[in-house]
């Protein structure tokens, strides 16, 4: 198991047998998307509760990578962790949203 699975699926108190709902349509999420991609260097900061997103095929193909649509990925998966309970640094996540807001108002 991939290592930013493996901090998903413990933050939100998941096993590997869980239904894990995409966080963007709800369907069965099937990847762990790093919103906002490792980029082919890899880095590792990425892989925290925060850029992590369950989504099903269809929103990663659709979602995945597009610059437009992570400020809105950044909120669906802000009010998940709320939800779910999810303790995570909200001051960083804030920071994307307004960062990436801004990129769309420009």
């Amino acid at each position: 198991m991939k290592p930013h699975t493996s901090i998903y699926l413990k933050a939100f108190s998941y096993d590997v047998s869980s239904f894990i709902p995409c966080e963007v349509c709800g369907t069965k999420a099937v990847d762990i998307h790093h919103i906002k991609s490792r980029g082919a260097g890899g880095s590792k900061q990425r892989d925290r509760i925060e850029n992590l997103q369950a989504v099903c095929r269809q929103c990663h193909i659709n979602y995945g990578d597009v610059l437009d649509a992570m400020a809105n990925l950044y909120r669906l998966h802000k009010a998940r962790m709320i939800a779910a309970g999810v303790k995570f640094d909200v001051e960083w996540i804030d920071e994307q949203i307004n960062k990436y807001t801004f990129r769309i108002s420009e």
